[in-house]
């Protein structure tokens, strides 16, 4: 257990970063758990009903400020365990989106999230303890047609990793992992307004509980990485000797607007009610 030691759960209103922040309290962690909505407060409530000690913060993270003022939050207390999982998708053509909303994507996936890694790097090299876990994606391996920003920062974000991880390899009692699932079962595809594509109406994605597992595992035992579930891993191995253009085209029917089929749209209804 690790009785009295502090995480940081970034994007734990639901989803992967709900399940990791569950798994640091059962571990004995005391938690910061951060969110950009109103609903953190809920997912705080239910910690605590678990026997968690919690503390909650609505922030921004797409800004420096929002940052900070996570940062702010801990009142000077040392920063044991980060869970970097705040994230944002975007779908539709490029030439389509609104540039505030992948300006949005970008400074959450890429610029917030570095912004915390090295604030809080900073202190856990200089005593030589802490652990990171990244969550990245495998989407980083792909060219994302129909979802061109929000892979591009997951590629930036799993090359970035691998780059500051050596930068740091020095000081041993620091580790530094990334999480790097496929398609998961939350609301980001609603979030992202691919409800209608064929990876959104997928009911057979990657449960939240087993990613979140992974990656804790992993971070726990102080692995580099992890591909969370063997047909993703497949898919990174693959995408490693596939050409661009070919990978982009699987993309595009993947994420295409109305990609889904009728059989596909109407089995994700079923499964809604």
């Amino acid at each position: 257990m690790a009785n009295g030691q502090y995480a940081i759960i970034t994007g734990a209103s639901t989803g992967i970063g709900f399940e990791l922040a569950g798994l640091a309290a059962q571990a004995g962690y005391d938690l910061l758990i951060v969110a950009d909505e109103p609903l953190i407060t809920a997912a705080a409530d239910d910690l605590r009903a678990r026997g968690a000690t919690v503390e909650a913060i609505e922030a921004d993270l797409s800004t420096l400020e929002g940052v900070d003022r996570l940062l702010d939050a801990t009142n000077g207390r040392r920063i044991d365990l980060l869970c970097a999982n705040a994230g944002r998708g975007l779908g539709h053509g490029f030439l389509d989106q609104n540039v505030d909303d992948w300006r949005r994507v970008l400074d959450t996936n890429i610029t917030g999230t570095i912004y915390l890694l090295q604030k809080v790097l900073k202190d856990m090299v200089a005593r030589n303890d802490g652990k990171v876990l990244v969550t990245g994606s495998i989407a980083g391996f792909m060219p994302g047609s129909f979802q061109a920003v929000y892979n591009g920062t997951k590629a930036f974000i799993d090359n970035f990793t691998d780059a500051v991880r050596n930068e740091i390899k020095e000081a041993k009692g620091v580790t530094l992992t990334t999480l790097m699932p496929g398609p998961v079962e939350t609301e980001f595809f609603d979030r992202a307004d691919m409800l209608d594509t064929s990876v959104g109406a997928d009911r057979h994605k990657s449960d939240p509980v087993d990613v979140a597992q992974d990656g804790w595992d992993a971070l726990m035992a102080g692995k580099a990485s992890i591909v969370s579930g063997w047909k993703n891993k497949v898919q990174q191995a693959l995408a490693n000797v596939t050409p661009a253009g070919v990978l982009a085209e699987q993309h595009r029917k993947m994420a295409e607007p109305g990609s889904a089929s009728p059989e596909e749209l109407a089995k994700a209804e079923r499964a809604d009610h």
